[in-house]
């Protein structure tokens, strides 16, 4: 099934089609990785709606991407919760540690860091989010655990897509 066909899909479970533009956004970014505004404007004329809406959402939500994240994104909480329990120590971190700034990716696509606004799991501070898990009670030994992780699973997926690339050659 197709893009469209997804979203069509999706959007036929709504009584009226702009309540489906979330489930749509979603299935693009799915779909190109991120949601450039060409992608928006797809979404739109296949849900039938104001071009203005899509945007509006996509813009507005910090799970949507309008622009190309690395293949980990870690979103890190600096609520206040989050803050009193030391987030921006963890930020700090991050940055050194991967060589970038809030809101950049590394040079390999390999990760991209950001802050958000509130998470939702104020007891679980310092929290962050990566892909659609989230990583709670966070210090820097287990910021470093992560990352080592990541970058293990990134390494076995690569190896794995180059094995599996080279057998369908044969």
């Amino acid at each position: 099934m197709n893009m469209r066909e997804k979203i069509e899909a999706a959007a036929a479970r709504y009584p009226d089609q702009r309540s489906a533009i979330m489930p749509a956004l979603l299935i693009a970014q799915k779909e190109y990785g991120y949601l450039p505004g060409p992608v928006l404007e797809e979404v739109a004329d296949i849900l039938g709606v104001e071009r203005i809406w899509v945007y509006e959402l996509a813009t507005f939500y910090t799970l949507f991407h309008t622009a190309p994240v690395g293949r980990f994104h870690l979103q890190l909480c600096d609520n206040v919760s989050c803050m009193l329990r030391r987030s921006e120590d963890l930020l700090g971190h991050l940055e050194a540690v991967l060589g970038i700034e809030r809101g950049g990716t590394t040079p390999d696509g390999l990760f991209t860091l950001s802050t958000v606004e509130c998470l939702g799991a104020c007891e679980m501070a310092p929290v962050m989010q990566v892909g659609d898990d989230y990583l709670g009670n966070l210090d820097i030994a287990r910021i470093d655990a992560l990352l080592d992780r990541l970058r293990a699973a990134a390494e076995q997926a690569t190896d794995a897509d180059l094995a599996a690339a080279g057998s369908a050659g044969k």
